[in-house]
């Protein structure tokens, strides 16, 4: 209790949510870029592979995390805008993904190296190419996901007609969906911890914050999710712009979630090294 006081009020101290608003604008910047460019990169490769790959599932490991409530009114201005899209506005979508997303990503950066108290000595060129080498380690890691989550299946139910006795059980596929979906955040948020802060810490010292990360995370989709659904009233105050502040709302919510798991991750170490 007297460690996750200590996050909370280091948390507050830091100006987490003014951070946390920094992160959220600039990935929500990014975001619609950055599906644009990764949906139209991976139905290319999917189409050279020899396969027809629906929309639908390149766009399930980007929102499949997302409150339905969120991610519907985005999903249909990304499916109106994909149906008029070119490889030009795809290679655009590219640029302004890299710009605004190694934004909040260098935001995350400067959250992390104070919350976990280390002094960063690197040189801004060279943290920059770190965040801009995870926002292409993301764009990398959603595609390899979606072809591989699309693919395979297609592959192995072609290969399980060709033999006279079943190797796969029913209901793999959405085990495997499920997987997958665990898999990504769990992947991005020890990337974070691991890269972002001052300097290496071990993977003992980083688990807590990122357990608490993914718990909190999957609690705030589940009542975020609740709340739009039953109580919130957006359309009434933002009009048109509805779905645009819930998206906002959460990326704010799912992004203080994040920094306050680096906080308690130092507040962790500090309670070693004073208790």
């Amino acid at each position: 209790m007297r460690v996750s006081l200590r996050a909370l009020a280091a948390f507050s101290r830091k100006n987490g949510w003014v951070m946390s608003s920094h992160i959220a604008m600039s990935m929500m910047l990014a975001l619609f870029p950055f599906v644009l460019f990764t949906v139209s990169l991976s139905g290319a490769i999917a189409s050279v592979l020899g396969q027809d790959v629906a929309i639908g599932d390149l766009l399930d490991p980007v929102f499949g995390n997302w409150p339905k409530e969120v991610s519907g009114p985005i999903l249909r201005e990304v499916y109106a805008v994909l149906e008029t899209s070119s490889s030009s506005l795809a290679t655009f979508g590219g640029v302004l993904t890299l710009y605004f997303a190694s934004n909040g990503v260098d935001a995350v950066r400067v959250a992390m190296v104070n919350a976990y108290g280390d002094t960063d000595r690197r040189p801004y060129w060279k943290a920059r190419l770190i965040c801009l080498g995870l926002v292409i380690a993301g764009g990398i890691g959603v595609m390899a996901t979606a072809l591989f989550e699309v693919i395979l299946p297609l592959y192995l139910r072609y290969i399980a007609d060709l033999l006279p006795y079943p190797v796969v059980g029913e209901g793999w596929e959405q085990g495997l969906r499920g997987g997958l979906l665990i898999l990504v955040p769990l992947a991005a948020v020890l990337l974070c911890h691991l890269l972002l802060p001052g300097q290496r810490h071990r993977l003992t010292q980083i688990l807590p914050g990122v357990c608490l990360t993914l718990v909190l995370w999957w609690a705030a989709g589940f009542g975020f999710a609740v709340y739009v659904g039953s109580f919130a009233q957006y359309s009434a105050t933002y009009a048109g712009l509805a779905g645009a502040m819930a998206a906002m709302i959460f990326l704010y919510v799912n992004a203080a979630i994040l920094i306050l798991g680096a906080e308690l991750n130092g507040a962790l170490m500090a309670q070693v090294c004073d208790p």
